[in-house]
C-alpha cells in the first residue's frame, strides 16, 4: 500500500489519511497487547478505543487485511494473521502528510517557533495548506485540549509545560487527580480493560526495554495512566489524565527525549507493581505506589540548569 498521501484531499488509492492514520494505531495496539496469531479484532472495541465511529475502523481494518496482518475467521470476524511482535508500524504504514504537519506543528510550538496565538491566516502561508486543513489540524488540537478558539478568527494554544515551575505544579496535579481515580467510590478494576497494558509492559520488559523507543514508551506508559483512571467509573478524573498526557506529548515532541532502557525497565516494574495491588484488592497499597511512583517521575523529569 502506498501511504504517501496529498495533505490536501488525504488520500491515494482510495485509502483516507484517516484511515491510515488508524491502520497504524490499531496495529500498535496489537503490538502493545502482544497479541497472538488466531487473536480475534473487535471493530466495536476499536471503536470505542478510538473514539471514532465504524466506518473508518472498518476502512482501517480493510488495510491491514490487504497488508496480511489480519484475516477473516471461519465465522463472522477478523483475526490476526501474523506474528506482529516485529513487525515496525512506522514502516509498514509511514504517517500520512496530514500526520507529519500535526507533528510539526506541535514540534514548533512546544520549540516557541510558533506563537501561542495564532490565526487560520497566518498558518495557509506558513505551511501551504488550505484554510480546510487549518482548520482540520486546528479541530484536533481543540479536541486534545491543546488549543481554544479566540473571538474572531484566532486561535490560543494553552500554557505548555517550560520550566520547571511548571513540570512541578504539573505532578503535583497528577499527584491529586490520579490517587483520587483510585480512592474513587465507583472504582472498578476492569480485567478486560487492564489485561493489554499488562501485556504491553511484560513486552517491553522482556528485553528490558532496551529495544523500545521513546514515543513507544511513551504510548504505552500514557495508556497506564489513563486506563487506571478510566477504572474509577469519572469521566472528569479520567479526563484530567488524558489532558496531562496531551500536554507532555506536546512538550516532549520537541525534545525527542529517549528515556534509559533502565529507566524503562524500573518504570515498567512500578507499573506492573501498581496493577497488581490493583486487581488483588488492595487499593491503599496501590495509591501508595502510585504516589511514590509519579515522585519519582517528577525527579526524573524535572528540568536543570
Amino acid at each position: 500500500m502506498d501511504a504517501r498521501l496529498d495533505p490536501e484531499t488525504g488520500r491515494t488509492e482510495g485509502a483516507s489519511a484517516l484511515q491510515i492514520d488508524l491502520a497504524r494505531r490499531i496495529l500498535e495496539r496489537l503490538i502493545d497487547q502482544a497479541a497472538s496469531i488466531g487473536a480475534r479484532v473487535s471493530a466495536p472495541e476499536l471503536a470505542r478505543a478510538f473514539g471514532v465511529s465504524r466506518s473508518p475502523i472498518s476502512a482501517a481494518l480493510d488495510l491491514l487485511t490487504e497488508q496480511g496482518i489480519l484475516a477473516p475467521m471461519a465465522t463472522r470476524g477478523l483475526q490476526v494473521a501474523v506474528d506482529v511482535a516485529d513487525i515496525d508500524p512506522h514502516v509498514l504504514l509511514p504517517n500520512s502528510p496530514v500526520e507529519e504537519l500535526y507533528r510539526t506543528m506541535m514540534r514548533e510550538r512546544a520549540q516557541g517557533v510558533l506563537p501561542q496565538e495564532v490565526s487560520e491566516a497566518e498558518l495557509m502561508p506558513r505551511y501551504g495548506i488550505s484554510r480546510g486543513l487549518v482548520r482540520k489540524l486546528l479541530l484536533r488540537f481543540a479536541a486534545e485540549g491543546l488549543v481554544q478558539r479566540l473571538p474572531g478568527h484566532g486561535w490560543r494554544f494553552v500554557d505548555s509545560l517550560e520550566g520547571e515551575d511548571a513540570y512541578r505544579e504539573s505532578y503535583e496535579f497528577r499527584i491529586a487527580i490520579e490517587c483520587a481515580a483510585l480512592k474513587s467510590a465507583r472504582f472498578h478494576a476492569d480485567e478486560k480493560q487492564l489485561l493489554p497494558v499488562r501485556r504491553a509492559h511484560e513486552r517491553i520488559l522482556s528485553d528490558r526495554g532496551a529495544n523500545t523507543a521513546g514515543d513507544e514508551w511513551f504510548r504505552v506508559n500514557a495508556a497506564f495512566h489513563e486506563n487506571l483512571a478510566a477504572c474509577s467509573g469519572n469521566r472528569f478524573l479520567t479526563e484530567a489524565v488524558r489532558q496531562q498526557n496531551n500536554l507532555r506529548r506536546m512538550q516532549e515532541s520537541a525534545a525527542f527525549k529517549e528515556l534509559p532502557a533502565d529507566r524503562i525497565e524500573q518504570s515498567c516494574r512500578e507499573h506492573l507493581a501498581i496493577l497488581d495491588a490493583v486487581e488483588t484488592g488492595d487499593i491503599d497499597w496501590a495509591e501508595a505506589l502510585l504516589r511514590q511512583h509519579l515522585r519519582q517521575a517528577a525527579d526524573f523529569s524535572l528540568p536543570h540548569g
